[in-house]
């Protein structure tokens, strides 16, 4: 098997040949390389066993190979010495020539699989954002919702969107006409209230990996349509948007509603359905697809503002929850570190938190940043109520979510330990958005 060095270099000649670059002259010499390599390979794993007299022959081929390679002699003549070194391989090459194409692959790609998984475990490692806990610093899956039948894309727009945004399209067409009704929790807004009830079914991701998707009910009459979205898709974000509801105003209609069951009632919409047209169409746009750095925490510490990348595998209250993942936030807090919320304002040590964009745009409720906010009483263990201050212990960080009114993060499960910690973001490389490039 090649070196790491000899791999490289290969891949560098062969794409040299493959585009044509350096002419006849370059092609030859990329040819001879090959074969001179070839021929080392075959004297070292085989003139034990050679025969004396084809023992000197493969030297005496080879160093002529050799000579008029460094002498640089015409492709012609390097052809010729190639044509006279090829009958000598074939006859001692063993099990190393002739080698067939399929060991040949199965060899390159086994290298390149190794210099992949290094390259991931040690230096730079793809990360796609699950949930929307960091927007809009980062996005996780969005909806983009179509309000009038004239703005749905067409098939090559579809194709053009999928390529550029990750973007699968979406209808809910009705089966009848009539009204259109939604089971819709009734609760506080932090628990769950004024959010479409769904259930988890068994799906597959790229038609064979084992998935869950979330399945959603939607009557139109009394006749049931299911919707299903992958887990991690904010259905209620389209909807709302869809239909021109907030959370609020659905929770308020779930809760006087006469039709009620357990925790939930029936909310009955303004909007009618039409039979055989699309009363909700959307677009599910992937989430941001970016490169995080992993060898640069070996040697400076962690900054607060910086995103934040970890493993949830050591902490029980992600873990328990979400199991084993890696999950971004923004470090908000380094050993002896002391937070507290005064909405919306994230104190660190007594100041307004700074080192980062988002946190000022939080401060201001500015471009879509909603402000930092308490943890739910009941659901959160941390920064719950006014004058409720954190001091973040040695060897552990604490992370938040730049979007703290929607986010699972160190409220709830406390600290992130030193040996969890992964890396910072680098890169946005995927959809091709207005986010795509380096990280804020």
């Amino acid at each position: 098997m090649p070196t790491l060095a000899q791999f490289l270099n290969r891949g560098g000649k062969r794409l040299r040949e493959w585009v044509g670059l350096g002419g006849a002259e370059g092609k030859a010499r990329v040819h001879a390389e090959n074969w001179l390599e070839l021929a080392d390979k075959v004297w070292a794993f085989r003139r034990d066993v050679l025969p004396e007299r084809e023992a000197a022959e493969l030297r005496t081929r080879t160093e002529e190979l050799r000579e008029k390679y460094r002498n640089r002699a015409d492709p012609d003549q390097l052809t010729q010495s190639m044509g006279t070194l090829e009958p000598v391989l074939k006859r001692n090459g063993g099990a190393i020539y002739p080698k067939t194409a399929l060991v040949e692959n199965v060899e390159f790609f086994l290298v390149a699989a190794i210099v992949i998984i290094g390259v991931r475990s040690y230096f730079v490692q793809p990360f796609k954002i699950p949930t929307n806990s960091m927007w809009p610093s980062y996005s996780g899956m969005t909806p983009d919702v179509y309000q009038r039948p004239e703005d749905v894309p067409g098939v090559l727009s579809r194709t053009a969107r999928f390529v550029l945004f990750g973007a699968r399209h979406q209808e809910v067409t009705a089966p009848e006409s009539g009204t259109i009704t939604v089971p819709v929790g009734i609760a506080r807004l932090a628990d769950g209230g004024g959010k479409l009830l769904y259930g988890p079914v068994a799906a597959k991701s790229w038609l064979v990996l084992p998935a869950t998707n979330r399945e959603y009910v939607i009557y139109v009459n009394a006749t049931p349509v299911k919707v299903q979205v992958p887990q991690d898709f904010d259905f209620d974000w389209a909807f709302q948007e869809a239909f021109g509801l907030t959370q609020a105003q659905l929770a308020a209609m779930a809760e006087s509603t006469p039709k009620r069951q357990g925790n939930f009632g029936w909310v009955t919409l303004a909007r009618r359905a039409e039979a055989g047209k699309a009363f909700l169409s959307f677009d599910v746009i992937t989430g941001d697809q970016l490169f995080v750095d992993r060898m640069s925490y070996h040697f400076v510490r962690p900054k607060v503002g910086q995103g934040f990348v970890f493993f949830t595998g050591k902490i029980p209250g992600i873990a328990s929850v979400m199991g084993e993942q890696y999950y971004i936030k923004r470090l908000v807090g380094t050993p002896g570190d002391t937070l507290e919320i005064r909405p919306p304002v994230l104190w660190r040590n007594g100041q307004p938190i700074t080192g980062a964009l988002a946190f000022a745009k939080n401060a201001q409720r500015a471009d879509r940043f909603q402000g930092y906010v308490f943890g739910p009483e009941g659901r959160a263990e941390h920064l719950l109520a006014p004058g409720d201050t954190l001091k973040v212990p040695k060897d552990s960080f604490f992370a938040m979510g730049d979007n703290s009114n929607n986010s699972f993060d160190g409220r709830y499960w406390g600290f992130v330990p030193g040996k969890e910690v992964v890396g910072r973001p680098l890169f946005i490389y995927f959809p091709f958005s207005k986010r795509w490039g380096l990280t804020p």
